[in-house]
């Protein structure tokens, strides 16, 4: 994920300031990416536990995110997800 350019020690700002918040930030950006059929239990064990696991959800929705793991759901969980709200 890509963080804002503000110095360090400085409040991120904006749409995205959640971000600086987010435990994957702090973690093995491989684990919310793994290769098909790979385990997604890592990731989620990090989401679960996340303060902005909504906002990276609404995040991933609203931008129609198709991979990885997102506010503690795989790709086929968010297109679920978007089925029933239709």
């Amino acid at each position: 994920m890509l963080i804002g350019l503000s110095q360090p020690g400085e409040p991120e700002e904006g749409e995205l300031a959640w971000q600086a918040e987010a435990l994957c930030a702090q973690t093995d950006p491989e684990a919310f990416f793994p290769e098909k059929g790979g385990s997604t239990r890592d990731a989620k064990k990090v989401c679960g536990s996340c303060t902005v696991r909504a906002q990276c959800l609404e995040y991933a929705l609203a931008n129609d995110e198709r991979f990885g793991i997102w506010g503690g759901l795989s790709e086929r969980e968010r297109r679920r997800l978007r089925k029933r709200a239709v």
